[in-house]
């Protein structure tokens, strides 16, 4: 399963590159969904991403005193380039790799599924992932603590319900909708809220 796993994540990274490489310097600089980050600073980030290892990522979250977010701050500028054009070519370098942090390998479709679409809704563009990665991510976010950068406490709130998989998991009033937005919306991404509906939107939207 983990060799299947990876060939959905190379053939979603090079989707990716491909994307990239059609873009202007200007767009790069657009807001991502990702707070505070640009469409630059995620593509950083996923290089950043794909060169850590399971000791590299311990050691880098000590130096970070055990904050995430700063640790993920200090990947963003470590692999940043000077232009749009070099981070790229640092992306295709690493296009390949089989390298993850601590945790489920699932965690890396839910990496380049989110983070792609970070960088693609706000530039108008779409990507029709395959379902089984979708499946995996949403599952997974599922039942991983926010701690971790799941959604396992907030899906205690509201039971989600795909309309386009046989997926459903959670407690409390439903949401409904297709995995993707259903995803998008338990990574914190609001704008996917406006693709679901059920009597739980409302508890959801309070709460992401």
């Amino acid at each position: 399963m983990g060799d299947a796993v990876w060939s959905i994540v190379h053939a979603e990274r090079a989707a990716l590159i491909d994307d990239l490489e059609n873009l202007n310097d200007e767009r790069w600089d657009e807001a991502s969904l990702c707070e505070d980050w640009s469409v630059h600073d995620v593509a950083a980030h996923l290089v950043s991403s794909a060169r850590t290892t399971r000791l590299g990522f311990v050691v880098d979250l000590a130096r970070a005193r055990f904050d995430f977010h700063r640790q993920n701050a200090r990947g963003v500028e470590r692999e940043r380039g000077a232009s749009p054009q070099e981070t790229l070519e640092r992306l295709r370098q690493v296009a390949s790799r089989r390298s993850t942090p601590p945790g489920p390998v699932d965690s890396r479709l839910v990496e380049q599924v989110v983070h792609g679409e970070d960088i693609r809704r706000p530039l108008g563009l779409t990507r029709f992932y395959p379902k089984e990665a979708v499946v995996r991510s949403l599952r997974l976010q599922a039942r991983t603590p926010a701690f971790f950068g799941g959604a396992k406490e907030l899906v205690a709130r509201a039971r989600l319900t795909a309309t386009d998989a046989d997926v459903s998991c959670g407690d409390g009033p439903e949401v409904r909708g297709p995995t993707l937005p259903l995803l998008l919306a338990i990574s914190g991404r609001r704008v996917a809220l406006d693709y679901l509906d059920g009597p739980g939107l409302d508890e959801l939207a309070a709460v992401i």
